[in-house]
């Protein structure tokens, strides 16, 4: 009884069975297309990691952020955050130079994991990228210098803590670096030595600088010193004995000085500024004597043009000779 049962039941199932199959395909797929419209999706930008392996570094640009697309249900899908799904591309199996399009790769992590149903869709979906050598090198940093100190001061000297650092890079890009600048230091309104921390340019990302990318600039200011020359600067006579009359074979002299530039512009020596001393003299006669100049701590005396002056010295009517000093 129970075979004939069981007969009777596989004959109904086969009876109309290509119609059959169509149907449960047919349902199958409306299941399937049901279920993708109820999916939702949603869209952020993570950044794009690169994996190496050997000695090759990319030596063009490239994306850094690409664009992934979650599907799945929204309970799913929505605690996933940026930190959950990695996107990287993989250098290990490339071993020469050259130019390869490189297929971006998807990692789950974290909240991503288990999630089912969850499609990830990644744009762009590869990179074309050129690989080069890896190369090392020191190179020395330059200041960028920028402004003025204040009138009447200048930047003497400077120095630079480090004064090279490491770059590294694609060998063909390495090659042509000669040197790094700073960023900008500014000198507008300095009146003393100064020291500032800043950073060093780096505009090209496939360059990577050894370090914290930072260099300590001392700047050393002075007063702007300069020479000038002052002509005709009255001389006088000192210490001349009441008895004798005194003729200079000039009156002035020229001078050459040296000092703060604010100071010494404008500066316009004093009455009695240079004497000839002529206390020593006791009788008349031709002397010889030096020009001296009353010192000024403003200024060096460079140069006093001529440095000697030839005075004249006669008795004046009526008046007796100093008598000769005992030897």
């Amino acid at each position: 009884m129970f075979l004939l049962n069981s007969g009777k039941l596989l004959a109904r199932i086969a009876e109309n069975w290509p119609a059959k199959v169509l149907s449960v395909a047919f349902a199958l797929i409306l299941f399937v297309f049901h279920r993708m419209d109820t999916l939702e999706e949603r869209f952020f930008s993570v950044p794009l990691n690169v994996e190496l392996g050997g000695d090759l570094i990319p030596s063009s640009s490239y994306v850094r952020m690409v664009r992934l697309t979650l599907r799945g249900d929204a309970n799913g899908i929505y605690p996933v955050s940026e930190d959950d799904v990695e996107a990287y591309i993989d250098l290990a199996k490339y071993t020469e130079t050259g130019t390869y399009q490189v297929p971006v790769q998807i990692r789950k992590k974290g909240t991503a994991l288990g999630i089912e149903p969850l499609e990830i869709g990644v744009d762009p979906m590869e990179i074309s990228l050129e690989l080069d050598r890896r190369l090392s090198k020191y190179v020395p940093l330059a200041p960028n210098i920028r402004g003025y100190p204040d009138p009447g001061y200048e930047l003497v000297s400077y120095t630079l803590n480090p004064t090279q650092v490491t770059v590294e890079g694609p060998l063909k890009l390495v090659d042509t670096i000669s040197e790094l600048r700073t960023d900008f230091i500014e000198l507008d309104g300095r009146t003393e030595d100064f020291s500032v921390t800043v950073n060093i340019l780096n505009r090209d990302p496939l360059i990577v600088i050894r370090g914290n990318g930072m260099t300590e600039f001392r700047g050393f200011v002075r007063e702007h010193i300069i020479l000038r020359n002052i002509e005709k600067v009255p001389v006088m006579l000192k210490g001349l004995d009441n008895q004798f009359r005194a003729d200079l074979e000039r009156n002035t002299v020229d001078l050459r000085l040296e000092g703060a530039r604010q100071k010494l512009e404008n500066y316009v020596p004093a009455e009695g500024l240079l004497f000839v001393d002529c206390s020593a003299i006791t009788g008349p006669g031709a002397y010889t004597l030096p020009v001296t100049a009353v010192p000024n701590p403003d200024f060096t005396l460079v140069r006093i043009e001529p440095e000697r002056l030839t005075v004249h010295i006669s008795l004046i009517p009526g008046e007796e000779p100093l008598p000769d000093e005992e030897p």
